[in-house]
């Protein structure tokens, strides 16, 4: 079981972050294993389950540590988005989902050319109580809210508003990967705040 890390502890777990992240995105989500991971830490095997319970553990932390905090920034922007307005909240949403999607997408993208890896991955987030269901969730509530103290439309679809979010950030990372800059040259900025208007004019 992982136990609660001394100042020691912590850089250990930064240090097997580290080749997990590496690892997960140079060979693949399959073959990084735990036993190749404690190795590109300087590790044994043994000493890794001191810190992280599961290979599944390692890359919801991954995810969640070491890109861009997607689900955090959502979480933290309804709870009190401050003086953002609507837009400003959901361009700063749309500008990290890209830029997790565009890091994420590497990594995970391995797992559905093995199925019983998937399913025993999607068993594993299932049981962290994560996956990638979590940050649309999170919007559709956060969208809720701006519908529920009237800051868009009373007959807003908040679940489809997010999945319209999302998905652009999606697609526009998948085709940064496939296709390179030419795939969508508009920078992420410009992108994000495009989309999040477009998206408020249907809603707002």
């Amino acid at each position: 079981m992982p136990q609660h890390p001394t100042a020691a502890g912590a850089r250990t777990r930064e240090r097997i972050l580290e080749a997990a992240e590496h690892l997960m995105r140079t060979i693949g989500l399959g073959r990084a294993t735990t036993k190749e991971i404690a190795r590109a830490a300087g590790l044994s095997e043994a000493a890794l389950y001191r810190h992280f319970s599961s290979k599944e553990e390692l890359f919801v932390k991954v995810l969640e540590e070491r890109l861009p905090a997607l689900g955090t920034l959502i979480a933290a922007l309804s709870e009190d988005p401050g003086e953002r307005t609507a837009e400003d909240c959901l361009t700063e949403i749309a500008r990290t989902a890209t830029l997790f999607y565009e890091a994420s997408m590497p990594i995970a993208s391995s797992l559905f050319a093995q199925p019983a890896l998937l399913e025993r991955h999607r068993e594993g987030l299932r049981k962290l109580g994560a996956g990638p269901h979590k940050p649309l969730a999170e919007l559709t509530g956060f969208l809720r809210a701006l519908r529920d103290d009237g800051s868009i439309r009373a007959d807003a679809d908040p679940e489809s508003a997010a999945a319209l979010l999302l998905g652009a950030c999606y697609q526009r990372a998948f085709l940064r990967l496939f296709v390179g800059e030419d795939g969508s040259p508009k920078p992420v900025d410009e992108f994000a705040a495009g989309l999040a208007r477009t998206i408020l004019t249907g809603v707002g």
